[in-house]
């Protein structure tokens, strides 16, 4: 897996959409892991990828309408199948982290690329999301030295008390051992 001078992961399916921005000057040094279903703990539906696309309908179930107006985004989504989509250019500040602080430093959407991976806290993930995630992960880590195992973290991590994914069922220990 390889990204190119745009930012974009070569093979993957590319679903520009335009809940992004210019990044400030500086580089890219952090990846933050999310998880998202909608509704809640129900998969392979079209509601993420509506979501990040701005095109979400939000009476097709009741848990939507606080999503009305909200503009969100990750750089990529992994489904459960392991099927790897780019929405945002590494290159470009996704709005995935909201509220957030790394070792002092707020704003973490300015530096960090945010990967949601496609589940619950509290769902085991799969071992096509490990494998895909590992791969996007050393394709990061050759494009952006910074990102070192100590700069990979949960959004539970950045954003404590307000966010708690990906939770207790992702397996941090396995997927560094892929990684590292």
């Amino acid at each position: 897996m390889h990204i190119n001078e745009l930012g974009q992961l070569n093979n993957v399916l590319q679903r520009p959409c335009t809940h992004y921005d210019e990044r400030p000057e500086g580089e890219v040094s952090l990846l933050v892991i999310h998880n998202i279903s909608l509704p809640a703990g129900q998969f392979a539906t079209p509601y993420v990828d509506d979501l990040f696309m701005g095109a979400i309908d939000c009476t097709a179930h009741e848990s939507f309408t606080d999503l009305k107006g909200l503009r969100v985004s990750a750089h990529c989504f992994i489904r459960r199948t392991g099927e790897i989509i780019q929405y945002v250019p590494f290159e470009k500040r996704a709005w995935h982290a909201g509220i957030s602080t790394f070792e002092g430093r707020e704003r973490c959407n300015d530096f960090s690329v945010g990967i949601e991976l496609e589940g619950t806290d509290t769902l085991a993930y799969t071992q096509a999301q490990y494998n895909a995630l590992h791969l996007v992960t050393k394709a990061l880590m050759s494009k952006y030295p910074e990102i070192k195992r100590s700069r990979i973290v949960g959004h539970c991590d950045i954003a404590p008390g307000r966010k708690t994914d990906p939770g207790a069922s992702f397996d941090w220990q396995y997927y560094f051992d892929l990684v590292f």
